[in-house]
Parts: structure tokens; C-alpha cells; sequence
């Protein structure tokens, strides 16, 4: 099996687009902490090394690439809050995150490599949905890792400030620490509100 290429960014320039952004988002998952998402658009006659799916990567290869690819290509983060994903649901709010990552990179994208099965519904270029994108196209790789690393250091900062609950390992997933943490320590104002096991401790015996 190869790794991630740039045949889909190739076959939108050849379709007349001029900037290709590949988008990832990270952090549906968890039971805390915002969703995150990066748009990225690569140089083609610069595309770094090593480019792949940031979950197939240990930690130190990802902040390698991190600041590769932020000094090699044009990017941009965005998030929506714990309380935009509990107001509008982790689907729409991961969307969210991903048009906003796309309309405020530094120069316009004319063209969206999304990753997964579905186009964000805001936005307002043309966009193409690959599933499974971040093993099969380097910008979509190079957002995953960007997106990845970035909530990670978000989720590193907050457990400094709630310690115990794991967040500096486990990213806020709902590990058996992160669950034990709940229980003794209860809800923080960071957790989503929306997801069952943390609506359950809250209204128990309600």
C-alpha cells in the first residue's frame, strides 16, 4: 500500500483551478476540547517528505512535519467551540471548523479536497470529498497532521489546568482514565455537554 500522492490537487489544476487546499479536521471523538481543522495548500515544486495519514505517525514525526509544512506551505487552523458542539452537533460543527479553515487561509482557494464522504454545506468554492483522504492525498495528509498536532498542544494546555483527567495522553478520548477522572472529579467546563456519557453523569437521578 502506498501512501497519500498528488493526483486529486493535479486533476483539479488541470480542471482550471490555481490553488488547491486539502482540509482535515480532528477531534469528533472526544468527550472534551474543541474540533479542529486545518486547510492546507501545498507547493507543488515543495511538497515535504513523508506526508501521510497523522494518525500512522508517533508524535515526533508529526511535530517534525508540523513546522515543515507550515514554513513550506500556506495554512490555516480553525476550531468550533464545546459550545458550538453542543449547540449545532460534532457533524456540523467539524464542518464548521473545516469552512472556516478554508475562508481564512492567506490566499484564496479556488478548490476543496475534503476528507471523508461529505462537503461541508458552507462552503462557497467547488470541493471534492475523498474517503479516506488523508492516506491518499498529500494536502488532505499534510491538514491532518497540522489539525493533529495543533489540537493535541490545545488538549496538553487545558490538562495543566484540570489535571487528572488524562487529557495530555488521551486528547480528551474517553479512555478508562478519562472515564475514572469523571467520576471522581466530575465535569469540567470544557467537556461537550451533548455526548452521552457526559449528558448521563449530568443528569443522573434528574
Amino acid at each position: 500500500m502506498t501512501g497519500p500522492d498528488y493526483e486529486f490537487e493535479k486533476a483539479a489544476l488541470e480542471g482550471g483551478a490555481f490553488f488547491v487546499a486539502g482540509v482535515d479536521e480532528v477531534g469528533r471523538g472526544p468527550l472534551c476540547g474543541p474540533v479542529t481543522a486545518a486547510a492546507v495548500i501545498l507547493d507543488p515544486e515543495n511538497i515535504p517528505d513523508g506526508l501521510n495519514d497523522s494518525k500512522k505517525m508517533t508524535a515526533k514525526k508529526r511535530d517534525a512535519l508540523f513546522h515543515v509544512i507550515l514554513s513550506s506551505a500556506i495554512c490555516c487552523i480553525a476550531h468550533a467551540s464545546v459550545e458550538e458542539i453542543d449547540e449545532i452537533n460534532i457533524l456540523r460543527a467539524s464542518h464548521l471548523a473545516m469552512e472556516r479553515a478554508i475562508s481564512r487561509l492567506s490566499t484564496k482557494a479556488d478548490h476543496a479536497l475534503i476528507d471523508g464522504n461529505m462537503i461541508p454545506k458552507g462552503l462557497t468554492i467547488p470541493a471534492q470529498s475523498i474517503v479516506k483522504g488523508d492516506g491518499r492525498s498529500v494536502s488532505i495528509a499534510a491538514a491532518s497532521i497540522i489539525a493533529k498536532v495543533e489540537r493535541d498542544r490545545i488538549m496538553g494546555k487545558l490538562a495543566t489546568e484540570f489535571p487528572g483527567y488524562g487529557w495530555e495522553k488521551n486528547a480528551g478520548y474517553g479512555t478508562k482514565q478519562h472515564l475514572d477522572a469523571l467520576g471522581r472529579l466530575g465535569v469540567t467546563p470544557h467537556h461537550r455537554r451533548s455526548f452521552k456519557p457526559i449528558h448521563n453523569i449530568l443528569y443522573q437521578g434528574k
